[in-house]
């Protein structure tokens, strides 16, 4: 995370250049990333071992970010169907799905994940059961096994 914010540090400062003044930008930045990161760790109660989690998975959370914007765009299209084809039957449906997820950040970020997609929402999520509203039921089918589910799963492990 302290990379990180330094590194944010110098996009918001707007230069970053080999002039004379280099070491005071660099000894500034770096004091206000760590003044930063020590009050996420005390005040927020960040913990090196979340932090740890994080960098481990650093890849495979991209590779879901990636599949999240693409399945958004795939339901965007299908929803954009749904509304211009007047003819075109809906089946909306409140279903309920078992996903076996063991940690609490995996079933958040699904639930969001369902959420953010077009055209379904997560009503409910309790364990490893989700109550899921779509707007046709083709929209959920096949959720327990897609590269959602499978990237979540390898973050686990």
């Amino acid at each position: 995370m302290a990379i990180l914010l330094f590194l944010l540090w110098i996009v918001l400062n707007g230069r970053f250049t080999l002039d004379a003044g280099m070491a005071e930008i660099i000894v500034s930045g770096v004091i206000v990333t760590a003044l930063v990161y020590a009050f996420a760790v005390t005040a927020l109660g960040l913990k090196p071992r979340a932090e740890l989690y994080f960098w481990r998975n650093a890849f495979l959370l991209l590779a879901y970010a990636a599949v999240l914007v693409w399945e958004v765009l795939r339901s965007n299209f299908a929803v954009i169907v749904i509304i211009l084809n007047k003819k075109k039957k809906i089946s909306p449906a409140v279903v309920k799905i078992k996903i076996p997820l063991k940690k609490s950040f995996s079933r958040m970020l699904l639930s969001n994940s369902i959420t953010l997609t077009p055209g379904t929402i997560t009503i409910e999520q309790n364990g490893d059961e989700y109550t899921v509203h779509c707007l046709d039921r083709s929209f959920i089918e096949g959720i327990e096994h897609s590269t959602f589910v499978k990237l979540l799963e390898r973050m686990e492990k």
